[in-house]
């Protein structure tokens, strides 16, 4: 690994905030796919 990694300079808060906006993203996405399964099979 090289020493000078910029992610290693980048403040606590904004990693954070970071994996919250994927985690997020991806928890919507999930809904959105579920949502349009059931609407599928069950109308």
């Amino acid at each position: 690994m090289d020493p000078d990694n910029s992610a290693d300079s980048k403040p606590v808060w904004q990693r954070l905030g970071w994996m919250a906006a994927i985690w997020g993203g991806s928890v919507a996405t999930l809904g959105l796919v579920a949502w349009f399964l059931r609407l599928w099979i069950a109308p």
